[in-house]
């Protein structure tokens, strides 16, 4: 697939996109349950079900140093302050480890570039989730399998990188989705507040503990900021023009 105009005719669950060989898994459609609340009178009034993202498809992966440098090969596109390599490669030390020291204005151009884009908030949140409803993690509530699922703050068990790990180390998520909880936090598309000076992050980093893993818990940044914590992974699908 090169397009998001080429997915209206595909019903896989699994895509390869063209433009930057990234592996995409299809995301149901989700909804919610609004919370039960008070009418005038004092009756209980409970939640609605309202759609929270529309169906699309994911980055099994966060994107790789090695894609992005084909990026930046391919598209002439150069950050609006050059990246230290050496600095780099100290704490993703292979093309196949997470990109880092990147803005957000670097992941949207890279984006634009593969003619993908980034997700939404909501988006991000319910496709972490793999399916499951109401669980602190993208496997669960149980703390102690963290290790299996994330790097995170130090290293146990699977977890054998001291910065980031290359990327897919981990078991997936219900969706088959790799790394939703720690390696680098993950731009979205959203605006962290009303003054729009800030953008929204997810998912925890190899710096931080169990506490910054949990799926609704958002970080956020001013868009121009790179730091060796954070990365993205991109979607693809209709409605991208309401974005």
């Amino acid at each position: 697939v090169s397009n998001a105009e080429e997915l209206k005719g595909i019903k896989a669950k699994k895509i390869t996109w063209k433009t930057d060989g990234a592996k995409m898994v299809l995301i149901p459609e989700g909804f919610a349950r609004t919370k039960d609340s008070y009418n005038e009178v004092g009756d209980l009034v409970s939640g609605e079900v309202v759609k929270i993202a529309d169906s699309l498809y994911m980055d099994t992966t966060e994107v790789t140093v090695g894609q992005f440098r084909t990026f930046l090969k391919s598209s002439g596109y150069r950050p609006a302050e050059p990246i230290d390599w050496e600095d780099l490669y100290r704490f993703s030390s292979t093309d196949n480890h997470p990109m880092i020291y990147i803005s957000w204005n670097d992941a949207t151009a890279y984006a634009k570039w593969a003619g993908k884009r980034l997700p939404t908030q909501a988006e991000w949140e319910f496709a972490a989730r793999g399916g499951l409803v109401g669980k602190k993690y993208s496997w669960g509530d149980d703390k102690g399998l963290a290790r299996d699922y994330a790097n995170y703050q130090g290293t146990d068990g699977k977890d054998k990188w001291r910065y980031t790990a290359p990327v897919g180390s981990f078991k997936p998520n219900g969706y088959g989705l790799y790394d939703m909880a720690g390696n680098v936090w993950e731009w979205c598309q959203d605006w962290y507040n009303s003054g729009q000076d800030q953008k929204v992050l997810l998912g925890g980093s190899w710096f931080y503990n169990t506490y910054y893993l949990r799926l609704a818990n958002p970080t956020s940044y001013h868009p121009a900021i790179r730091t060796y914590r954070y990365g993205f992974r991109c979607v693809s699908g209709f409605p991208a023009a309401k974005q």
